[in-house]
């Protein structure tokens, strides 16, 4: 049962950390409301229909379930009844452009027993790799995933000291790819690990060695297919969020937050003025600085830390079922050096781009007419800074189109039957991403654990910040988990 205080709390934005962070307001005994812009709820993590077949239109692989199963016990129901999952064996298939394609599994002993066969490295040698990143793991997550950052006495935990005490094992003076290059022999080998990179937009032959932690959440703890598709996470926490009574608003921007004498005093909206003793933005931060608080002083340097890259996505309908792809399908580019460096300092589109196919109908049939695939088809591009995006669409689509040709030797042209299509324009007038960028700020520093806005205001009492803009960054469970730390932090 929750007990009820007289205490209001607005949430701006329901992506997945904005609807988490209501939750754990409402159970606090706050009556909540969420502002919502768009006539959709989930964010990113939303869905669309189009000529019978349905697309994920975000994230789309899902580690630490867990995290979501928590807001369920929290709220004193059972997680089955409203979300189900399946642990995924295998993970990924990748195809490369020597014709040759490998597969992740699950599990460390049975990822190196499949792989080393295929590849120049021993079992040995990926094992010793994936034990490292496990200890590295076991090294940062409590320090930089599950706290704070920015209050004082959280740094004074056996965590912390233990971190501190080997701070050399965690790779922060070395780069992705300088320790997956010393790590294997094949090449193939160094560029899936360094493609883990993408799940905060960042370079391998930039972001700290530290992120190499990515793949042992994938390989070791599991990642998992939620039943009926990634929206489904969306659908069952709004339940769950308006059983328990917070209020959803929806077509309903918020102009302004309202500040007075440094004291957060509620919202504007097109009707007017609504006061709350407490405001959590799930919006993105720099644009919740540049477009809702105004007259209030911008912390200018973690606002204008570098961004991180952006994406062009097809949703094609697909009318024929290809049984050589997966769930999660990646077509490598055959210089990834000279992607990244295209990306994030021409900031432009590489003519040969590493390109991601996700295919949920393969796990829900009905996703997809009979015969037919629903493909989600990503690629990596530079977030928007007021370049010419309908020629970099037009020339990314045939990119793509003569890549998946080339290595499925098929006619992907005349097989699409439908066509949705996001570039950065519209992922930041979607999702309020500041210049389209989907991760926040890069990790291309290693310093950018601490370089990511704190989960509260330092200057304005009763203003918190949750998503994956802020601490501890981007993805589905981090961003459960700052809702988490953000409402800990309101007493």
């Amino acid at each position: 049962m929750i007990k009820e205080n007289d205490k209001t709390c607005a949430v701006i934005g329901s992506g997945v950390s904005g609807i988490a962070a209501a939750i754990r307001m409402r159970n606090k005994g706050y009556r909540v409301v969420v502002f919502e812009a768009n006539s959709f709820l989930g964010g990113k993590l939303s869905s669309e229909t189009n000529k019978g077949y349905r697309f994920d239109m975000g994230p789309s692989v899902f580690t630490f379930p867990e995290y979501v199963d928590e807001l369920f016990i929290l709220s004193g129901k059972n997680p089955r009844d409203y979300f189900n999952y399946d642990r995924l064996d295998p993970v990924f298939r990748y195809f490369f452009e020597d014709g040759t394609s490998l597969e992740s599994f699950d599990g460390k002993e049975k990822y190196a027993s499949e792989l080393a066969p295929k590849t120049k490295d021993t079992k040995e040698a990926i094992l010793n790799y994936l034990d490292k990143t496990e200890k590295m793991y076991d090294l940062t997550a409590e320090v930089f995933l599950h706290n704070s950052l920015h209050k004082f006495k959280n740094y004074f935990t056996k965590a912390v000291a233990k971190g501190l005490l080997n701070f050399g094992k965690i790779g922060a003076f070395d780069t992705m790819n300088g320790a997956n290059e010393k790590a294997f022999k094949d090449k193939r080998l160094v560029q899936i690990f360094n493609r883990y990179s993408t799940y905060n937009g960042s370079s391998p032959y930039l972001a700290p060695a530290t992120l190499n932690v990515i793949p042992h959440v994938e390989i070791v703890k599991g990642a998992y297919y939620p039943h009926g598709g990634m929206h489904s996470i969306t659908k069952s926490l709004v339940q769950l969020a308006k059983e328990i009574g917070v209020v959803f608003k929806f077509n309903s921007p918020v102009r302004e937050i309202v500040v007075e004498n440094n004291l957060t005093k509620g919202i504007k909206t097109d009707n007017g003025f609504e006061g709350f003793d407490v405001v959590i933005s799930n919006m993105d931060v720099y644009n919740t600085y540049h477009k809702l608080l105004p007259s209030c002083k911008k912390p200018e340097k973690l606002l204008n830390q570098p961004k991180s890259s952006s994406g062009i996505i097809f949703y094609w309908g697909i009318k024929r079922r290809f049984d050589e792809l997966s769930l999660h399908n990646i077509l490598f580019s055959e210089n990834y050096r000279e992607e990244f460096e295209t990306i994030f300092t021409k900031n432009s589109i590489y003519k040969d781009p590493s390109i991601y196919i996700n295919i949920t109908s393969k796990h829900s049939p009905g996703d997809a007419p009979e015969g037919c695939e629903n493909w989600f088809t990503f690629i990596n591009v530079t977030n928007n800074q007021g370049q010419d995006w309908d020629k970099f669409v037009n020339e990314s689509r045939e990119h793509v189109i003569n890549k998946i040709n080339r290595i499925l030797k098929t006619d992907i042209r005349k097989l699409i039957e439908c066509e949705m299509v996001f570039d950065p324009r519209v992922i930041e007038s979607r999702t309020s991403s500041a210049f389209g960028a989907i991760y926040g700020n890069s990790s291309n520093n290693k310093f950018s654990a601490f370089l990511r806005h704190p989960n509260f205001s330092k200057k304005i009492k009763n203003l918190y910040f949750c998503g994956g803009s802020v601490h501890p960054g981007p993805s589905i469970p981090l961003c459960l988990l700052s809702a988490k730390i953000t409402t800990s932090l309101i007493k």
